[in-house]
C-alpha cells in the first residue's frame, strides 16, 4: 500500500494508563504481588490518533485534559506524535482521565475513570468545528460523553464527512445516530449489545451483523481478537479476514489499532476488504508490543510485516 497523508481527525478520550503486570490476576478478595508497574499514555480516543498519526496520517484530536501532571504529560506526548492537539482543552479542578489496567500473560483487565473526558461537551465541538471540516474522515469512540458523540455524528454530516464509529465502551445508541454512521467497529460483546442478540457461532454472527445493518451503519465491521474480523455491507454478505499468528506481549490497545488502520485505509480510497485486511494486520502488529500508545506499529515496521506475510 503506497504511503498517503489523509487527514484524520479523532474526537476522544485521553488517559494515563497505569499498567501492572502480574503472573496471574488476582481472586476476589485476594492479594498478591506484581511484578512491574508503568505510566503510559493511553485513553481510545488518543490510542487512535497515534495510530494513526504513525501510519501517517495528518491528524488532529478533540478532547479534554486536566490540568495536572498527567495533563501536561499526556499533552506532550500528543505534541512527539506530531498530533495537532490545538482543540485539546484543559479543565481546571479536575483531574485527566485515568485507566487501571492488570496485564497477565495474554489477558488484561481494564477500569477507566474518566475524569476530564466527561468535561469534552457539545460546544467545544462548535468551537473547534475547523477541525472537522478539514478532515476526510472523523473517528469516535464512547469513552467521552454520548451527547458529545452524537452531537459530533451530527456535524461531521452536516459537513459531509464520513464517520467511523468505534462503539466502545459498550453503550446502547439510537437508530437516530446509527443512521448517520458510514463504518461501525463493534467487538463480538458489542455488537451483541447493540443488537440484543446472542453470539456463539457463525451463524449469529451473521444475523447479529445484518441485524446491526436494519439499525441504520452503512457498514459493520467485527473485530474478532485473533480470529481477524468480519464485515457486512447492505448486501448481507458476511465477508472474513484471518487473523494472523504472532507473539503476543500486550493485547491492550489492538481495538484501537484496528480503527485508526481502517479509517486510514478508508481515507486513502482503499475498498472495504482492503481496509479491514490492513487493519487486521496493524493490529497483529500492535499486539507484539508493550503499551497501548507506545506499541502503535509505524508504517515502515507495517511494510516490512506485509512483505513477510
Amino acid at each position: 500500500m503506497e504511503r498517503l497523508k489523509p487527514k484524520i481527525t479523532v474526537i476522544g478520550s485521553i488517559n494515563m494508563d497505569i499498567v501492572v503486570e502480574a503472573e496471574r490476576l488476582p481472586e476476589q478478595g485476594e492479594t498478591i504481588l506484581g511484578e512491574k508497574v508503568h505510566f503510559i499514555p493511553g485513553g481510545k480516543g488518543a490510542n487512535q490518533a497515534v495510530a494513526a498519526a504513525r501510519l501517517g496520517a495528518e491528524t488532529r484530536m478533540i478532547g479534554s485534559l486536566g490540568n495536572d501532571e498527567f495533563g501536561k504529560s499526556l499533552r506532550s506526548s500528543l505534541m512527539r506524535e506530531h498530533i495537532d492537539i490545538s482543540g485539546v482543552k484543559e479543565v481546571d479542578q479536575i483531574h485527566s482521565g485515568v485507566a487501571s489496567i492488570l496485564l497477565s500473560k495474554n489477558d488484561n483487565r481494564i477500569i477507566v475513570i474518566p475524569g476530564a473526558n466527561a468535561e469534552c461537551v457539545p460546544a467545544d465541538l462548535e468551537q473547534k468545528r475547523e477541525l472537522i471540516q478539514k478532515a476526510e474522515i472523523i473517528l469516535l469512540q464512547l469513552e467521552i460523553p454520548l451527547k458529545t458523540v452524537e452531537h459530533a455524528v451530527r456535524l461531521a454530516k452536516a459537513e459531509q464527512k464520513k464517520v467511523v464509529l468505534n462503539p466502545a465502551p459498550a453503550a446502547k445508541l439510537s437508530k437516530e445516530i446509527l443512521s448517520l454512521i458510514d463504518f461501525i467497529t463493534p467487538n463480538r460483546s458489542e455488537l451483541s449489545l447493540l443488537t440484543g442478540q446472542t453470539i456463539t457461532d457463525e451463524k449469529d454472527l451473521e444475523q447479529a451483523m445484518s441485524a446491526l445493518i436494519d439499525l441504520g451503519p452503512q457498514h459493520v465491521v467485527t473485530t474478532l481478537g485473533d480470529q481477524g474480523a468480519a464485515f457486512m455491507d447492505h448486501h448481507r454478505k458476511l465477508m472474513r479476514i484471518p487473523g494472523y499468528r504472532v507473539s503476543v506481549v500486550d493485547t491492550t490497545g489492538a481495538g484501537d489499532a484496528f480503527n485508526a488502520a481502517f479509517a486510514y485505509s478508508i481515507a486513502t480510497g482503499h475498498s472495504l476488504e482492503e481496509a479491514v485486511s490492513f487493519a487486521v494486520k496493524v493490529s497483529a502488529l500492535k499486539v507484539t508490543k508493550l503499551g497501548a500508545q507506545i506499541g502503535m506499529p509505524n508504517w515502515e515496521e507495517v511494510e516490512r510485516f506485509q512483505q513477510s506475510t
